[in-house]
């Protein structure tokens, strides 16, 4: 495999910081939108034989993303995404944190606080993701949890979702 097509992930433990950068064999329009549209999300956001399943989607500033997480067994943890200031095509910020089905947060696990951009590349997309945390202990946790595992499976969901395009 390529190695532009791995998840480079920086982490900055005194910073509260964790840097993800990952290109795509995409246009940036296409990466975009899979990053956006639910029913794209629901194809590739979490990792195999995980399913993610949107209740509730209101891609804008100030709106929100509501999923599942959903085990083989059918085990459902709930996610929800804040989003922040937007740039169409080329940036969003997202608050993203567990919660309960009803949306509200778990106070008990970390949330993380995003930034995606999305580059032209000669040859498609590169997304870096920065992620800040409340604290070192968060991103700690975050990273015990299996997070850096489960998104690189997820990104390559992604590439194969470009490939059937």
């Amino acid at each position: 495999m390529n190695t532009k097509h791995q998840v480079n992930i920086e982490k900055d433990p005194s910073g509260k910081k964790m840097v993800l950068t990952r290109e795509f064999d995409a246009d940036p329009a296409t990466v975009w939108q899979a990053y956006t549209d639910r029913n794209l999300l629901d194809q590739w956001w979490a990792p195999k034989p995980w399913r993610a399943e949107t209740k509730s989607m209101d891609f804008r500033e100030g709106g929100h993303w509501q999923y599942a997480m959903i085990s083989p067994e059918g085990e459902r943890h709930w996610g929800k995404v804040i989003y922040g200031k937007i740039e169409p095509g080329v940036s969003f910020v997202a608050n993203d944190m567990f919660c309960d089905e009803q949306g509200q947060p778990n106070p008990g696990l970390p949330a993380m606080n995003w930034t995606n951009s999305f580059n032209a590349t000669a040859s498609g997309t590169r997304v870096t993701g920065t992620i800040l945390f409340s604290n070192a202990e968060d991103m700690q946790k975050i990273t015990e949890m299996g997070f850096q595992e489960g998104i690189a499976m997820a990104m390559n969901n992604l590439d194969e979702l470009f490939a059937k395009a």
